[in-house]
């Protein structure tokens, strides 16, 4: 299998809430295939956009692979990096509306699951390949501030460092008449929520020819 692009998630091992992203998506990131959906009319459409990724939290946002390295290297690095990284603790997971989608939302404390975001995009960034002139102009019509747009250029991503919000994302952008009726829908078939909420490992995933993501590895943070 060839991959067009890598990230670095924190995908939910396999329990409940995992069970329940890759039934809400109809995409099961951690097997690489399609599940059935949770009988909700309309799920399959407010979920296209998301469902290709699979359910996760992005760490280090999808890259293109640098010239002179392989999958194997980007791998090893990974690996040494979770090793010497200390896990990431919040006091719980919430169902929180982001502009017009759903997701779900770390809460308390953000820093510990900060420094883990950071120190992902800080030291692999030797793996990825620059950002082209056309995914930069693409990323720019969002309409960047500054800020923003001065990580797109160093970074690849313009929401990475103090820009960085993890989210486990559930919905594409939702029409705001029906977004009350998808809030419901989601608890009707949540499980219980972890608390606290640990990130204790990560995952490679690469992105496959037919555009979806599907888990490499998973590496445990045992700093």
């Amino acid at each position: 299998m060839s991959y067009s692009r890598f990230a670095i998630y924190y995908v939910p091992p396999e329990g409940p809430l995992a069970t329940f992203g890759a039934t809400w998506l109809g995409w099961d990131v951690l097997r690489g295939l399609e599940v059935p959906q949770f009988d909700l009319p309309g799920l399959d459409d407010i979920t296209m956009t998301p469902r290709k990724y699979g359910f996760h939290g992005t760490l280090k946002p999808p890259f293109r692979l640098q010239t002179g390295h392989t999958v194997d290297d980007l791998a090893s690095a990974a690996s040494k990096m979770a090793a010497a990284l200390a896990p990431a603790t919040c006091d719980g997971l919430k169902l929180t509306p982001l502009g017009r989608f759903l997701a779900l939302t770390p809460q308390g404390d953000m820093s510990q699951l900060q420094r883990v975001a950071e120190t992902c995009v800080q030291e692999l960034d030797a793996f990825r390949a620059p950002a082209s002139e056309a995914e930069l102009a693409r990323r720019r019509k969002a309409g960047l501030n500054a800020r923003q747009d001065a990580l797109l250029t160093q970074w690849g991503y313009p929401y990475v460092f103090e820009e960085f919000k993890f989210h486990l994302t559930l919905t594409g952008r939702l029409p705001a008449d029906i977004l009350p009726v998808w809030v419901d829908n989601v608890q009707s078939c949540l499980p219980d929520l972890p608390t606290p909420f640990v990130v204790d490992q990560i995952a490679l995933c690469g992105e496959r020819e037919d555009g979806r993501f599907e888990l490499l590895h998973r590496y445990t943070l045992a700093g």
